[in-house]
């Protein structure tokens, strides 16, 4: 059973997160790991259609 405690990222947490994989050259999977968030919640912040490095554009 999953918990009923949602954590909550602040928009700017969000910003970090993703101008850190952007700059960094590190995978969305490392950068998650090192922020102790999940790989798919990283993902799930990008842009609709970019979804992070790695996943390309759609169009």
């Amino acid at each position: 059973m999953g918990s009923k405690y949602t954590k909550r990222y602040t928009e700017e947490f969000k910003r970090d997160a993703i101008a850190l994989v952007d700059s960094s050259g590190k995978t969305v999977t490392a950068v998650a790991r090192e922020l102790g968030i999940s790989s798919e919640s990283l993902r799930g912040w990008y842009p609709a259609g970019e979804g992070g490095p790695g996943r390309g554009r759609v169009r």
